[in-house]
């Protein structure tokens, strides 16, 4: 398995303009392949607390909860919803654990990772892939935040009221008052964004909390006014039973990993910042499967609790939020739902592509260009057309599912199947043929095709009918068609390099 960054090489040593932290430049490193966002961090500090407030973040956002509310138009029952979500995050906290070690032994982020699979120029091809779901990602939490600050604006000036009215006043599916708000969320992140990674990490250690204080009171609130003997948590408008219940319930813990799909793929971009393993998996199992049962309870809790209070099920917690009789709790409700969405949206869809850009062409494209690249093309997806009611959420999540799966597949069987030895650090920055990660002019044709022939299994699901039951698990079909072709084609014809043992990565 690949070990601590390698610390028995001579190095230079530069200042990194993300993180504040000196990183560790290889004497023979390709200036086209490094710059000091992508090089080797010489100081790992993060701590088990930093990777629980990622996820607390990530997990109580405006998407997650739209998504786990999703889950009931499917026709599960409030209990069904909360086991599916629970054993889903289970799944999510599993991968995350193996995909976060080998970006935290060498101290790089993911795109740079992915050279001792790919090849240092075949890299280019999953940072492409994950940057632009990035991009799509983006897109819809700066809708979703933009969402909650809509509500928050009709509700202090009642007269603008009409301005968020697609049908009267709205252009490409999005109201003038969406657009506004759209834009002030963009800018927003984007100056947060622009202070770099320490201020993220303080932006988010702040927003994780911030916004279980609000879960909480609104769930508090809405029990106490409907009165828990009122409350019922059989909450479907059909109810489903025998095989397809089973079926969907399956579809329910698939939804919950393809959501979580696109931040545990590059999730090596935030524990190459832990300080150990062991507290990347501390922070992991506070964050996902204890964390995401408080989230869990909190989401069937008051989806049930809207049904006696308001008359009708709620999912969305924004528009539960406006409901309220306060205009000072709807502020306060909605400015930290944006915070909270804020955070999350720069973790885990800004940094990726950051890093991935600026992978693409190192010496041209640095973390900050690399983020704005994506935070701009996020505007031209009309983020808003893809979230927009519980079917479209599913064909979204499954699409962009599909083509990272096979990332994942291929990584995983690599690192953990494939190849055990140590990753060489020195040589994911060497574009010389006799490098440890050229392959064949840069690239591990075995890597490509693996990736290629399990996007197209997946996407199989999702273009043609008689495929459609098995759309939902185009995460797992992507990577699991992946991985066995990798295996299998580096039994056949192996592609990987001899790799010095005395390297400890």
């Amino acid at each position: 398995m690949p070990r601590d960054a390698g610390k028995n090489e001579s190095h230079n040593m530069k200042t990194g303009d993300i993180s504040g932290n000196e990183v560790i430049i290889p004497e023979d490193a390709d200036p086209d392949l490094i710059n000091t966002d992508l090089a080797p961090l010489k100081d790992q500090h993060w701590g088990a607390y930093n990777v629980f407030a990622f996820w607390m973040s990530d997990v109580h956002s405006v998407g997650g909860y739209v998504t786990a509310g999703a889950l009931f138009a499917l026709g599960l029952t409030a209990w069904q919803v909360l086991l599916a979500l629970l054993l889903g995050i289970t799944i999510v906290y599993f991968l995350c654990n193996l995909v976060s070690l080998p970006s935290q032994r060498t101290a790089t982020p993911f795109p740079v990772v992915c050279r001792a699979v790919f090849g240092i120029q075949g890299a280019k091809i999953p940072a492409i892939i994950r940057g632009v779901i990035a991009v799509a990602w983006y897109g819809i939490q700066t809708y979703l935040a933009s969402h909650a600050l809509v509500v928050l604006m009709v509700k202090l000036v009642p007269s603008w009221a009409p301005y968020a009215d697609t049908g009267s006043y709205g252009f490409l599916g999005l109201s003038v008052l969406g657009y506004i708000a759209f834009a002030i969320l963009w800018v927003l992140q984007a100056l947060v964004f622009w202070r770099g990674m320490e201020s993220i990490r303080k932006f988010i250690d702040f927003a994780g909390p911030a916004v279980y204080v609000v879960m909480f009171a609104l769930a508090v609130y809405l029990v106490y006014k409907a009165g828990w003997s009122n409350i019922s948590f059989s909450l479907a408008d059909f109810k489903l039973s025998g095989w397809a219940a089973f079926s969907v319930f399956c579809a329910g813990i698939a939804t919950v990993v393809s959501y979580f799909s696109g931040p545990m793929l590059n999730f090596g971009d935030i524990s190459r910042y832990s300080r150990s393993q062991n507290a990347v998996k501390r922070g992991n199992f506070l964050g996902l499967p204890i964390n995401f049962l408080v989230f869990s309870l909190l989401v069937v809790i008051t989806a049930s609790a809207t049904v006696p209070v308001y008359g009708r099920l709620i999912t969305d917690p924004i528009e539960t939020i406006a409901q309220l009789d306060s205009t000072v709790a709807i502020a306060l409700g909605a400015l930290t739902l944006m915070i909270a969405t804020i955070g999350i949206n720069i973790v885990a869809n800004f940094i990726a592509p950051a890093f991935d850009f600026s992978n693409v062409a190192p010496s041209k494209i640095s973390w900050r260009t690399g983020g704005m690249i994506a935070a701009v093309g996020s505007i031209f997806l009309t983020p808003w057309n893809l979230y927009n009611s519980p079917e479209v959420i599913h064909y979204t999540l499954d699409t962009l599912a599909s083509f990272i799966g096979p990332l994942f597949g291929v990584l995983i069987s690599y690192f953990y199947i494939v190849n055990k030895k140590p990753v060489d650090v020195s040589a994911l920055f060497n574009s010389s043929p006799e490098g440890t990660y050229h392959y064949r002019n840069g690239f591990n044709v075995n890597a490509v095709i693996a990736t290629v022939i399990g996007a197209l299994m997946s996407l199989l699901t999702i273009l043609v009918p008689p495929l459609h039951p098995a759309a939902t698990y185009t995460c797992f079909i992507g990577a699991g068609v992946a991985a066995g072709v990798l295996v299998a084609l580096e039994r056949l014809s192996p592609s990987l390099p001899q790799q010095k043992d005395s390297v400890s990565a």
